[in-house]
């Protein structure tokens, strides 16, 4: 455990429930927690941040990808492929993110931060389920194949290598591509978002750069984030869900650029 004061660690355990609640509505967890990782930690390595959120993060995904595989209707089959890429990209990509350094990865969050928050207050509709979509459309083996190499491969090597905003990505990604209505690719996005963590975690366990005990206690309020708020995706609207996002989005960007500016 790094040596951290009693109010950053429970500002940190809340960052992780929320990070967990939103990443099982609308994907993006990742946007909440590693910011909040970083500046809870400025003077830990940013590979050891990275690993740390790794381990946080999947517990709160499996949480979520249990929840939603008991209601929503799942290709597990096809999941499981898109995973099994995602997870070679995100142990390829954790790979090279041991010689990042926070001044590199403050700034690539902050455009990854400002180019999610346009895209969701461009399409108000984002994360809403709809009737009519064009979801019963059939699949091609083409996109199949896309989906698993683009989606799986591309997003699973971002994944590994920084990692903010991969379960929305993900959601964004397989709905386009395999015509998957809203819900069903969030519950997709959440197994092959499972097997990018645990690509990109175990890279990390071997070169040594994971904080267990921290990451242990962080993971607890991230599961019951996650389930929760997986839960709330199943019954209810995405407006408020996408309030608070944007909130925090727009305030984690502006602490982030506070602080690059006076690096």
């Amino acid at each position: 455990m790094p040596d951290i004061t009693l109010t950053t660690l429970v500002l940190l355990c809340l960052a992780a429930a929320a990070a967990g609640w939103i990443d099982a509505v609308v994907g993006g967890g990742g946007l909440l927690l590693l910011p909040a990782l970083l500046l809870g930690l400025p003077n830990v390595p940013a590979a050891h941040v990275l690993g740390t959120n790794k381990a946080v993060a999947i517990v709160g995904t499996s949480g979520a990808a249990v929840t939603f595989l008991r209601k929503a209707p799942v290709r597990v089959g096809l999941a499981v492929r898109v995973g099994l890429m995602a997870l070679a990209g995100s142990m390829t990509g954790a790979f090279f993110a041991a010689g990042i350094s926070s001044d590199v990865l403050r700034p690539v969050i902050m455009v990854v931060l400002l180019g999610v928050a346009a895209f969701v207050l461009l399409r108000p509709s984002f994360g809403a389920p709809t009737a009519g979509d064009g979801t019963d459309r059939p699949v091609t083996r083409a996109r199949i194949v896309t989906a698993i190499v683009l989606v799986g491969g591309g997003i699973g090597f971002y994944d590994g290598l920084f990692g903010p905003g991969t379960g929305t990505f993900l959601v964004l990604a397989l709905s386009a591509v395999l015509h998957l209505d809203l819900v069903t690719a969030s519950a997709t996005a959440k197994i092959v978002n499972v097997c990018t963590n645990a690509g990109a975690l175990a890279m990390f366990a071997y070169q040594g750069t994971v904080l267990w005990q921290l990451a242990a206690v962080m993971a607890v309020f991230n599961l019951a984030g996650g389930m929760i708020g997986a839960r709330m995706a199943l019954s209810r609207g995405s407006g408020f869900v996408r309030a608070v996002l944007l909130t925090v989005v727009f305030s984690l960007v502006a602490k982030l650029g506070f602080d690059q500016w006076n690096a």
